[in-house]
């Protein structure tokens, strides 16, 4: 029999905060947290010059602890430790029994450790390798870190699959306890900020390159929009099994009882409003009910030209009617790896306010767009017992979760 899971913790660090108050302000806000990055601005082969640098407050743990950690693993591991804290699990030993793991994806190993490993394959530079090169560059490095700073000695599941990651390690870890193989998971997404990834997809001629305005952009959904900006942040949610929750007295931050991943078996970087569809009709299957019931959809919504379409259409398709949207992306900036925790945080706790931010920077919706509830104004007020949050991944990897306000 399948066992409930819920959610029990959060963590996050993020471009408009690192705790719910600070970015349920920044959202009624509408306060976008893209910038001009000064260091790139005379680097000629990025063309785009904007970003999302995260809020971030070093947690000062000891040297010896971080000795192994790039920027990616830190973010990880103090997103992390916020959720166990919240959790109020921290030094409980649940932790260390054996039935408690991590599932943690991220889009790389830390940037500066990707330098340090070039260094070797130019004959004029000074070897820059050390003893941490290789743990900080590895891409299993986050997840890792997370299961040697809580002694866990469960599962171990890295999904690097870039901007799917984080929602894929809620999937894998969800999946886990309702099996009945663990009591609690840590699931966690995370991704520094570097001009690699801006530079990766600037070829890919997806990142705006609106350098004078960097407060228009991106606009998921508008007319428009001209690709999307890359953000910085981690995030971690405390999955566990619901009868231990209940037995310890935790409180109970909200249910998770559907999620679905699939893949398009087409192309790599093009999307696929089929198998969107068909991974948001799993996951409704997998949490047992209808359709009509999810009252919001938390987008993926990168404001790519070809990705908000085949996204909507999916979505349309499937509801066949004009269900709220909308992307925090607008805010945060695309944040990766970190991304599929990071929204369903948002989605999580919108749901609990009975209130969804608007698109930012939406003032025309694209004619090829189907008739969706795309968010604008001041937000919208809406009571709601579920929630789905997507994400859609280069290599055709797609994923959708859905959330159960949670109800004593």
């Amino acid at each position: 029999m399948k066992k409930r899971v819920v959610i029990t913790g959060t963590g996050i660090i993020s471009p408009i905060g690192e705790d719910w108050t600070t970015v349920y302000a920044a959202l009624k806000a509408k306060q976008n947290a893209v910038r001009v990055m000064d260091e790139w601005v005379t680097n000629s082969k990025i063309r785009s010059k904007l970003a999302a640098p995260a809020i971030f407050t070093d947690p000062g743990f000891p040297r010896k602890t971080v000795r192994g950690m790039g920027r990616v693993a830190l973010l990880a591991v103090t997103a992390a430790h916020r959720a166990v804290v919240q959790a109020g699990l921290l030094d409980n030993p649940v932790l260390s029994g054996g039935r408690s793991g991590v599932a943690c994806g991220v889009s790389s190993g830390s940037y500066k450790a990707i330098k340090e490993l070039v260094s070797i394959m130019q004959p004029d530079s000074p070897n820059l390798l050390d003893a941490t090169t290789y743990v900080r560059y590895m891409p299993q490095s986050a997840a890792v870190n997370i299961s040697l700073f809580f002694s866990l000695k469960g599962r171990l599941v890295t999904t690097d699959v870039a901007c799917a990651a984080g929602s894929l390690a809620i999937g894998s870890a969800y999946e886990l306890i309702a099996a009945g193989k663990q009591t609690v998971m840590l699931a966690a997404g995370s991704d520094e900020l570097s001009p690699f990834n801006t530079a990766i997809f600037d070829t890919l001629f997806a990142t705006s390159l609106k350098n004078d305005t960097p407060k228009a952009t991106p606009a998921p959904f508008d007319k428009n929009r001209d690709g999307l900006v890359i953000g910085e942040g981690a995030g971690c949610l405390v999955l566990e099994e619901y009868e231990h929750a209940k037995a310890r007295g935790a409180e109970i931050l909200a249910e998770l009882v559907g999620f679905a991943q699939n893949c398009d078996g087409r192309h790599i970087t093009q999307p696929n409003r089929i198998m969107m569809e068909a991974v948001m009709r799993s996951a409704i299957e997998d949490a047992g009910i209808h359709p009509e019931q999810i009252g919001y959809i938390d987008a993926h919504g990168t404001a790519t030209d070809v990705g908000d379409v085949e996204e909507t259409n999916a979505v349309y398709s499937l509801f066949k009617r004009a269900v709220p949207i909308s992307s925090q992306k607008s805010y945060t900036g695309h944040t990766l790896g970190a991304c599929g925790v990071l929204e369903s945080f948002f989605a999580i706790n919108m749901m609990k306010e009975k209130w969804f931010a608007p698109n930012l920077n939406l003032t025309e919706v694209d004619d090829r767009l189907p008739d969706l509830h795309y968010i604008t104004g001041n937000g919208l007020h809406l009571d709601t017992e579920y929630v789905m949050s997507n994400n859609f991944a280069f290599g055709g990897v797609n994923t959708s979760l859905i959330f159960k306000r949670y109800v004593p």
